[in-house]
């Protein structure tokens, strides 16, 4: 995958009033082309982002989307174009940890555990990317490895005739048989 987002909205969280608001990404046909390059698949016929957002209190807000898309990719057994439709809802929270310049990072070493899943996600800006979630789990939800429900790979068949082993070969070699 390339390195930078193929489509972007930057929103200013601090703007957010109490009551929410809620932000559609419809990719337009350009956008949805660096999506399916970014993606390496054949093309993206639909990428539709409806986010929710919320302002939990002063520095964390609620995210929560749900993302349609439509795209085409080849099957990893046959090569022709699969149509894949993904619909995916997802929320996160985010957390904006005001950092100032002069203040030293901490040498805590980081500790994760499967609880931290949960955790809010911690963000130095206010100035959120909208779109980055969308495109994390669009490539998260993409089989690796797609093919047809009907297309099964299968190791070829081994020769009928069986093979000798390499020491029976030498044995033959040596003339011991």
């Amino acid at each position: 995958m390339a390195t930078s987002a193929p489509i972007e909205r930057i929103y200013d969280l601090s703007d957010l009033s109490v009551a929410g608001t809620e932000v559609t990404i419809d990719a337009k046909p350009e956008q949805r082309a660096k999506i399916a390059e970014w993606l390496e698949v054949e093309s993206v016929e639909k990428f539709i982002g409806v986010i929710a957002l919320r302002k939990l209190s002063m520095n964390r807000y609620r995210y929560e989307a749900v993302l349609k898309c439509n795209l085409t990719q080849s099957s990893v057994v046959t090569l022709q174009p699969l149509r894949t439709r993904i619909e995916e809802r997802f929320s996160r929270e985010l957390h904006v940890a005001y950092r100032s310049r002069h203040a030293p990072e901490p040498d805590k070493e980081l500790t994760l555990s499967a609880a931290d899943d949960d955790a809010p996600e911690e963000i130095d800006s206010p100035h959120y990317d909208l779109a980055a979630p969308l495109l994390e789990e669009l490539s998260l939800a993409l089989d690796p490895y797609p093919r047809a429900e009907e297309e099964s790979f299968s190791l070829p068949e081994p020769p009928d005739a069986k093979l000798d082993s390499p020491f029976a070969v030498l044995k033959r070699l040596k003339g011991e048989e």
